[in-house]
């Protein structure tokens, strides 16, 4: 006997109205996102040629930092006399980073210069190059010294070299603090009715949907906050919170994704679900996803806690293997997922109730991954598949973006916990179904579900049950 869904009391209107407050809910988001502050705070630090590109570096002061910039970039646009140029040239940079400190003094960072190799690409204008990030903030303010040294072999005539600093907003940073607590605050609330509203029925009674539940608003705590470390990351000059917060949110994405494959197919695996052949396939799919995630993620800021000027064409080869076999892995992930959603469709399209978790479930996913998708591209573009996704595209961030994708999956999850939390009512038909004395004036399509007197029958549509049973009392 599976504990009763408030899904299978909702009539279409209801089923309208679940979808209108989704999205009500998450346009609100994206509508406080468009008109919040920017993420990306940027200043154009000026320089003079003079003819002089050989002969010294540049000297760039950063403005102003505290830890609510969180970050730092620095980059750089080379504009040629000429427009219309199309141009692809290596060209070897020599950084040198140097923090300044109260007293004034600029002791080195990782006491080092770095030489590294960028690639300038012209077409109409040439692409921003980066020329250094620092993944959190030792210092109140950087000096930076760059020079080139194969600009002065180009056949055409360097115009200027604009550098830019970029960081992130402090009064987004305060936004986004404010933001995630809100939905700590929200989280756990829908995480205590949930629980609540469980707590009269046994757990090996609860449905996969409603055990998944209880595991993925827990983790949703986690994603939205990961109290004290994402504010820990404010406070202290350190990357371990920082890289702390990823690596929960990565936990609870990859979470998010197991859910979808073990209701899939456990919906159609009744009874027992052994742990060889259901789950440890899909724990494997999806751990190698989570690894390879959290290794690229590690990958580069362990890198560039040695290096400012790290990317990935540092280590090329291992980054394109590490990528192709992320992409090899989420592509089967995909396709094993849809042949879960197809089979399910088929095999469970006549069943009452069961298909109407299906079709549930199934409809607010799929808009979910669609914005999902489009979330992505508008952060990512067309660029999301190249091979400048680490770094680089961080720093084309919009607020939408960010708050839009948060909301989503927030509100994702409160309506799920919505429909398969039992409704007030829940136990006492649960109750009144087991006993005898009613079950025969209370019998209804549930039965098909939570069984009842007809348990041994076969499967079939409660109208038919009923219609059997009323031709047999009139022959008595």
């Amino acid at each position: 006997r599976l504990a009763p869904m408030r899904l299978y009391t909702l009539s279409k209107r209801h089923f309208v109205l679940v979808f209108v407050v989704f999205f009500a809910c998450f346009g609100l988001t994206v509508f406080i996102g468009i008109a919040g502050p920017n993420v990306i705070e940027t200043s154009v630090a000026r320089t003079d040629l003079n003819n002089s590109l050989k002969l010294k570096p540049f000297n760039l002061s950063s403005p102003p930092l505290s830890t609510y910039n969180q970050q730092l970039w620095l980059t750089c646009i080379v504009e040629l006399d000429q427009h219309d140029v199309s141009l692809k040239k290596n060209v070897t940079m020599t950084v040198k980073v140097l923090g300044v400190v109260k007293d004034g003094s600029t002791p080195y960072v990782n006491n080092q210069v770095h030489n590294r190799t960028r690639l300038l690409s012209c077409a109409q204008k040439c692409s921003e190059i980066i020329v250094a990030h620092l993944g959190y903030l030792n210092y109140t303010q950087y000096n930076i010294f760059v020079s080139f040294e194969d600009l002065n072999k180009l056949t055409y005539t360097i115009q200027n070299i604009t550098f830019t600093w970029k960081t992130y907003n402090p009064t987004f940073s305060q936004v986004e603090i404010w933001f995630r607590f809100v939905f700590v605050v929200l989280t756990f609330m829908v995480t205590c009715l949930f629980a609540h509203s469980l707590r009269k029925f046994s757990m090996r009674d609860w449905g996969i949907e409603q055990k998944w539940m209880s595991i993925l608003l827990p983790l949703l705590l986690l994603y939205n906050g990961t109290y004290p470390f994402f504010p820990l990351s404010f406070l202290v000059n350190s990357w371990f919170p920082g890289m702390l917060d990823d690596l929960f949110q990565s936990l609870f994405l990859c979470a998010l994704l197991l859910f979808w494959l073990c209701v899939y197919h456990g919906i159609r695996v009744q009874g027992e679900r052994k742990c060889l052949t259901f789950y440890l396939p899909k724990f494997f799919i999806v751990g190698l996803l989570w690894l390879a995630s959290v290794t690229l993620g590690i990958w580069q800021t362990v890198n560039e806690e040695h290096d400012p000027t790290y990317q990935y064409r540092v280590d090329t080869g291992n980054f394109q293997g590490m990528k192709i076999f992320f992409l090899v892995v989420a592509t089967t992930y995909i396709l094993y997922l849809l042949f879960l959603i197809v089979r399910a469709c088929s095999e469970l399209r006549n069943m009452p109730y069961v298909d109407l978790r299906l079709k549930f479930l199934t409809a607010l996913t799929f808009v979910v991954l669609v914005s999902s998708i489009v979330i992505l591209y508008l952060r990512f573009g067309a660029q999301v598949l190249q091979d400048n996704f680490v770094a680089e595209l961080s720093t084309h961030y919009q607020n939408y973006i960010f708050l839009s994708f948060y909301g989503l999956l927030n509100f994702y999850l409160y309506t799920l916990a919505f429909v398969y939390s039992p409704s007030k009512n829940a136990l006492y038909e649960s109750q009144l179904k087991d006993n005898p004395a009613f079950s025969m004036l209370n019998d209804s399509d549930d039965d098909v579900i939570y069984g009842s007197d007809y348990e041994e029958m076969p499967l079939q549509n409660g109208q038919a049950i009923r219609a059997k049973y009323k031709e047999e009392s009139d022959s008595d």
